[in-house]
């Protein structure tokens, strides 16, 4: 199997060049010339591909080398791609900056290689004129494998300005494919962990997106950068498919005896608990195992999600029912399972607080001993405070935000069993945030984690696996299956 969709990385040679302009501003352009358009961002940022969502009307998906693994890129990015006429690859950081000593992982530069696309260099040149041609010569030929094809130059304050890049560019040999002048417009909100998501800014972000798309088509060679992403080769290999991973994932283990106990006779067989079926009702009598209904949270507050996760647990027999925190009152009939991924809690923290009859349902839950995976923010709203505001309370832990930012790849080995692993499992994962809990880890720690130093952290309590690491389960997708097995039969 081959995949041959036409595809561009639009890469830079730092961060603040304008990388996310240029890109959704391209998805939105050619969405608009009726193009079904593939979104995809290099590295673990969650809010960039809100807004590629906004511009294409498709799932923005992310590619990341360390917390996936190379060996996934090409299949996640085909998997994302399927069907598509063209795909946009934003990049992260600089061309060749990737996970802190870890050479060129998780690298733009990796991601193109990769996917063997051509890249677009966004160069931010207001301060610049002739020195551009060195910049861009160096960034083509640090790596012969990377193809550095194109140019965009962005934030060119004149035609006199614009006129000399070209000049000067016109002996490095890379063409260019786009001139931005300054533009405060399509200007996009950030605060103490980037951007605004699209979530807390819905219309003025569509406002935003549509300024992108005009700037960059009237701005940019649509066409020969289409034709650019048309040259790039076929790839050998087939697109991920959740289904195959979960079937192809390690079963859960099964429980083991207390010691002591007498060994089960194999020829018994325990009667399960019957699992509920989405109205409540007990499923008696039909043979079939009921699909366990697991909500995830969602709305403002929580934005933070890989779309790998909700579609690995409905392969592993889910039904997955989103929830907005800041909204419902209750957890969606029927929920045996909750999942609660990053966000922003601290921002919305007195509205969290007020909804309580919703943060008694969360800790009822869990408390029941109901599987309940959380991230960052989630384990921020299972705690018993957040900057003075009352919590879930599901953690004896409190939480306020800090002037520190908490940022980097992890490599962690789970310490504990839980919902969602068994102990010595590896994952790769990051951490994003300016919030502390106190205490950092429970009598029963989630991970051990190499960063700067050793360490432990995070909490396993019943069925609940809260911590501040971020993982994406599409490297592990047993994580998904053994959850989703849990919900059966808690």
């Amino acid at each position: 199997m081959v995949i041959s969709v036409p595809r561009l990385v639009i890469a830079a040679p730092s961060s603040g060049s304008g990388k996310t302009t240029v890109a959704t501003g391209l998805m939105a352009a050619f969405a608009s010339r009726g193009l079904a358009v593939s979104p995809h961002k290099v590295g673990p940022d969650y809010i960039d591909p809100g807004y590629h969502a906004l511009a294409t009307g498709r799932v923005g998906r992310n590619l990341d080398a360390y917390l996936c693994g190379t060996e996934l890129i090409a299949p996640l990015f085909a998997h994302g791609a399927r069907g598509c006429d063209l795909a946009v690859v934003e990049g992260v950081m600089g061309l060749y900056d990737g996970a802190a000593g870890e050479g060129e992982l998780a690298s733009t530069a990796q991601v193109a290689k990769l996917l063997r696309a051509p890249v677009v260099l966004v160069v931010d040149a207001s301060s610049q004129s002739r020195s551009v041609a060195a910049l861009v010569h160096g960034f083509a030929s640090w790596d012969p494998e990377v193809r550095v094809s194109g140019v965009i130059l962005n934030k060119v304050g004149s035609s006199r300005h614009e006129e000399m890049l070209r000049e000067a560019l016109d002996e490095s040999g890379v063409p260019v494919l786009g001139v931005l002048r300054r533009a405060p417009q399509v200007g996009t909100p950030s605060r103490h962990l980037g951007l605004v998501p699209v979530a807390e800014r819905h219309a003025a972000a569509v406002e935003s997106v549509a300024a992108m798309a005009s700037q960059v088509g009237e701005g940019c060679d649509l066409d020969g950068l289409l034709a650019l992403a048309r040259s790039a080769p076929v790839l050998a290999g087939a697109a991920w498919d959740a289904a195959a991973a979960v079937v192809s994932s390690p079963s859960p283990p099964l429980p083991v005896p207390t010691l002591g106990a007498a060994p089960p006779d194999p020829r018994h067989r325990p009667e399960r608990p019957r699992p509920q079926t989405s109205d409540g009702l007990k499923a008696r009598g039909t043979g079939l195992r009921a699909a366990p209904r697991i909500a995830v949270a969602g709305g403002a507050a929580f934005t933070f999600s890989y779309a790998e996760h909700a579609e690995l647990l409905t392969a592993a027999g889910a039904e997955v029912v989103a929830f907005d925190p800041l909204r419902d009152e209750q957890l969606p009939d029927g929920t045996c399972g909750l999942v609660i991924g990053g966000g922003f809690p601290e921002v919305y923290a007195p509205e969290l607080s007020a909804n309580e009859p919703l943060r008694k349902a969360v800790a009822e839950l869990a408390f029941g001993g109901a599987p309940v995976a959380a991230e960052c923010a989630g384990l921020l709203y299972l705690s018993r405070e957040l900057d003075g505001q009352p919590m879930c309370g599901v953690l004896d832990v409190s939480a306020r935000m800090s002037e520190r930012l908490t940022l980097g790849y992890r490599d962690a080995v789970a310490v504990s069993d839980s919902a969602l692993a068994v102990a010595g499992t590896r994952m790769r994962g990051h951490e994003f945030h300016r919030t502390v809990v106190e205490p950092g880890a429970g009598a029963a720690p989630a991970w051990g984690v190499r960063a700067a130093e050793r360490r432990v952290e995070g909490f396993v309590q019943q069925g609940v696996h809260a911590s501040y690491l971020h993982t994406h389960w599409a490297s592990q997708p047993g994580v998904a299956r053994r959850f989703v097995e849990r919900c059966r039969t808690s």
